[in-house]
Protein backbone atom coordinates (compact mmCIF):
# COMPACT_ATOMS: atom_id res chain seq x y z
CA UNK A 1 0.00 0.00 0.00
CA UNK A 2 1.18 3.15 -0.91
CA UNK A 3 0.72 6.80 1.04
CA UNK A 4 -1.69 9.10 -0.42
CA UNK A 5 0.72 12.52 0.39
CA UNK A 6 1.16 15.63 -1.15
CA UNK A 7 4.04 17.14 0.55
CA UNK A 8 4.48 21.13 -1.29
CA UNK A 9 7.16 22.77 0.74
CA UNK A 10 10.51 22.09 2.31
CA UNK A 11 10.85 23.86 5.63
CA UNK A 12 15.07 23.42 7.37
CA UNK A 13 15.40 23.26 11.10
CA UNK A 14 18.76 23.26 13.14
CA UNK A 15 19.86 19.68 13.01
CA UNK A 16 18.55 18.08 16.27
CA UNK A 17 18.78 14.54 17.55
CA UNK A 18 15.38 12.84 17.67
CA UNK A 19 16.10 9.31 18.47
CA UNK A 20 19.36 7.56 20.30
CA UNK A 21 18.65 4.04 21.88
CA UNK A 22 22.14 4.18 23.18
CA UNK A 23 20.35 6.71 25.74
CA UNK A 24 16.64 7.06 26.26
CA UNK A 25 14.97 5.39 23.64
CA UNK A 26 16.71 2.61 24.65
CA UNK A 27 17.11 -0.64 23.71
CA UNK A 28 18.99 -1.33 21.01
CA UNK A 29 17.21 -2.22 17.89
CA UNK A 30 16.20 -5.97 18.36
CA UNK A 31 16.94 -8.56 14.95
CA UNK A 32 14.50 -9.12 12.55
CA UNK A 33 11.54 -6.41 14.81
CA UNK A 34 10.45 -3.73 13.90
CA UNK A 35 9.94 -0.73 16.17
CA UNK A 36 8.16 2.73 16.01
CA UNK A 37 8.89 5.75 16.88
CA UNK A 38 6.99 9.14 16.95
CA UNK A 39 8.84 11.98 15.40
CA UNK A 40 6.23 15.07 16.00
CA UNK A 41 6.51 17.16 18.78
CA UNK A 42 10.50 16.84 19.81
CA UNK A 43 13.33 19.18 17.67
CA UNK A 44 10.31 21.65 16.60
CA UNK A 45 8.18 18.89 14.29
CA UNK A 46 5.05 20.44 13.83
CA UNK A 47 2.30 17.22 13.64
CA UNK A 48 1.35 18.72 10.02
CA UNK A 49 4.72 17.53 8.83
CA UNK A 50 4.01 14.74 5.86
CA UNK A 51 7.65 13.69 5.72
CA UNK A 52 11.07 14.24 7.08
CA UNK A 53 14.81 14.95 5.98
CA UNK A 54 17.11 13.02 8.83
CA UNK A 55 20.06 11.61 9.24
CA UNK A 56 20.21 7.99 10.35
CA UNK A 57 23.28 6.64 12.17
CA UNK A 58 24.04 3.24 12.96
CA UNK A 59 26.71 2.22 15.96
CA UNK A 60 27.84 -1.02 18.17
CA UNK A 61 26.38 -3.39 15.25
CA UNK A 62 26.77 -6.84 16.51
CA UNK A 63 26.50 -8.33 12.98
CA UNK A 64 26.02 -6.97 9.75
CA UNK A 65 22.27 -5.89 8.56
CA UNK A 66 19.95 -2.88 7.09
CA UNK A 67 17.48 -0.90 8.77
CA UNK A 68 14.45 0.19 6.67
CA UNK A 69 12.88 3.03 7.56
CA UNK A 70 9.02 3.52 6.38
CA UNK A 71 5.84 5.02 7.87
CA UNK A 72 3.65 3.31 10.17
CA UNK A 73 0.96 1.76 9.47
CA UNK A 74 2.46 0.94 5.69
CA UNK A 75 4.32 -1.81 4.66
CA UNK A 76 8.08 -2.21 5.28
CA UNK A 77 10.40 -1.25 1.83
CA UNK A 78 12.00 -3.68 0.01
CA UNK A 79 14.79 -0.80 -0.02
CA UNK A 80 17.11 -0.31 3.17
CA UNK A 81 17.77 3.25 4.19
CA UNK A 82 20.98 1.88 5.69
CA UNK A 83 23.19 -0.95 5.11
CA UNK A 84 26.28 -1.76 8.11
CA UNK A 85 28.68 -4.92 8.75
CA UNK A 86 29.45 -6.04 12.44
CA UNK A 87 31.46 -3.18 14.58
CA UNK A 88 30.81 -0.37 12.05
CA UNK A 89 29.45 3.05 12.64
CA UNK A 90 27.74 4.44 9.31
CA UNK A 91 25.70 7.08 8.37
CA UNK A 92 23.01 8.07 5.77
CA UNK A 93 21.05 11.08 4.48
CA UNK A 94 17.27 9.68 3.93
CA UNK A 95 14.03 11.18 3.26
CA UNK A 96 11.08 9.48 5.30
CA UNK A 97 7.22 9.84 5.07
CA UNK A 98 5.57 10.09 8.15
CA UNK A 99 2.87 7.27 9.45
CA UNK A 100 -0.43 8.66 11.11
CA UNK A 101 0.45 10.84 14.29
CA UNK A 102 4.06 11.22 12.87
CA UNK A 103 5.32 7.75 13.26
CA UNK A 104 7.93 6.21 11.33
CA UNK A 105 8.69 2.28 11.59
CA UNK A 106 12.03 0.65 11.93
CA UNK A 107 12.69 -2.51 10.72
CA UNK A 108 15.90 -4.55 11.66
CA UNK A 109 16.94 -7.28 8.93
CA UNK A 110 19.93 -8.31 10.87
CA UNK A 111 21.50 -11.37 12.96
CA UNK A 112 22.07 -9.01 16.18
CA UNK A 113 21.10 -5.79 17.93
CA UNK A 114 22.42 -2.46 16.84
CA UNK A 115 21.97 1.35 17.99
CA UNK A 116 20.24 3.57 16.12
CA UNK A 117 20.27 7.60 15.71
CA UNK A 118 18.11 9.55 14.00
CA UNK A 119 19.11 13.44 13.68
CA UNK A 120 16.25 16.06 11.65
CA UNK A 121 17.36 18.73 9.56
CA UNK A 122 13.98 19.09 8.20
CA UNK A 123 10.26 18.91 6.39
CA UNK A 124 7.89 18.86 4.23
CA UNK A 125 4.53 19.74 4.80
Amino acid sequence: MTPDVVAQSFYTLPPCRMVDTRNADAPALQPGATRDFVLVGPCGMPSTAKAISINVTIVQAMAGGDLQLFPAGMSSSPTSTINYEPGQTRANNAVVLLGASGVISVKCEASGTVHLIIDVNGYFQ
